[in-house]
């Protein structure tokens, strides 16, 4: 079985609505987002991950990007209110010098004694200190 509680940031889950051609590590994305529906882990995110995702695809699909937030919003990701996990959100922000956008889903992975599931290798480099964290490209294609 995989992780247990796992909070894909919004690399992983852009991933499962943008897929050019080559998308490195699409393939493990869409291997994630299967094990999740099939029970094998369990997602947490917070709740600005529906701004950031669509922030993006507004920039890079904005003709669908209504088609395809609403496609993302029909999966009922479970959300956690930023309250539960902003002290730890501040320690992440002052300790490794990160976005707050970013530390909110680090925190909340730590927070629940999950796993923050990313693309973004800077920042897994960057805030790898904290625990908690691993890279997409780890994660199991089958």
């Amino acid at each position: 079985m995989a992780d247990a509680i796992v909070v894909p940031d919004a690399s992983v889950l852009l991933k499962w609505v943008l897929r050019p051609a080559g998308e490195e590590d699409g393939d493990r994305a869409l291997a994630f987002k299967s094990a999740w529906l099939a029970g094998d882990c369990e997602i947490i995110v917070p709740t600005l991950w529906a701004f950031e995702v669509g922030n993006v695809l507004g920039i890079k699909q904005a003709d669908t990007a209504h088609d395809l937030l609403s496609a993302m919003f029909d999966l009922r990701l479970p959300e956690v209110a930023p309250a539960t996990y902003a002290a730890g959100m501040c320690r992440l922000m002052r300790d490794y010098r990160v976005t707050c956008y970013d530390a909110a889903y680090h925190a909340l992975a730590i927070a629940h004694k999950g796993t923050m599931l990313t693309a973004d290798r800077k920042y897994a480099r960057k805030a790898s200190g904290a625990g908690h964290i691993r890279l997409l490209s780890d994660w199991p294609t089958s």
